[in-house]
């Protein structure tokens, strides 16, 4: 018999991968509501703010996870990094197929949600991720993978290690080269991006 979900915020995530393969579709719930945001956003990262090319990946990370489920073994390895190992994997193919990458363009931002600072504030805002994208599109697959685990995703170095399946030293590398290129693609352009106040 099933196990009720009334309140699984508390359950580990092995525990619900072995309720799922036993059969509990309420575990496969609470483990797509709590994994699916981030890994969206973390692919949307990836893929120059492509929102629907994200849930495409976020979905097929999430099938190839209720794949795996039967043969999961608890304690080998975190339900969130090997997400977003699946995850880093499926965009680094999508960006390898793409014989044209288009701009990030100002109407690619999401709308500024409602009771947000005013609507200057949010344009500044838009043209800032327009440009955060646009520039992350520049860096080596690798650098952006780092970049975006660390600094967006907010992993530490030895879990974007065994996501990205390379030493620390090697993500130290990639995330210091990753920053240095972005601040140089970005250089000179402070004004254009409103911080000539210095916010």
């Amino acid at each position: 018999m099933a196990m009720p979900f009334d309140d699984a915020t508390d359950t580990p995530d092995d525990a619900l991968m072995v309720l799922y393969a036993s059969g509990d579709p309420g575990a496969a719930r609470v483990l797509a509501a709590r994994h699916v945001p981030r890994v969206m956003g973390f692919a949307a990262r990836m893929l120059g703010g492509d929102r629907a090319e994200a849930e495409d990946v976020a979905q097929e990370a999430m099938l190839r996870l209720w794949r795996v489920a039967p043969d999961w073994r608890p304690g080998e390895a975190r339900v969130s990094t090997w997400l977003y190992r699946v995850v880093a994997n499926l965009c680094t193919d999508r960006l390898r197929g793409r014989v044209r990458r288009r701009a990030v363009t100002l109407d690619d931002a999401p709308d500024v949600a409602d009771g947000a600072p005013g609507v200057v504030a949010g344009m500044v805002a838009r043209d800032r991720k327009a440009a955060l994208y646009a520039t992350l599109d520049l860096l080596p697959d690798r650098q952006r993978q780092a970049v975006v685990l660390r600094h967006l995703e907010g992993l530490t170095n030895p879990e974007i290690a065994l996501v990205m399946d390379i030493g620390v030293e090697a993500v130290e590398s990639l995330t210091a080269r990753g920053k240095r290129a972005l601040a140089a693609a970005l250089a000179g352009r402070q004004e254009d991006l409103g911080y000539e106040d210095g916010t």
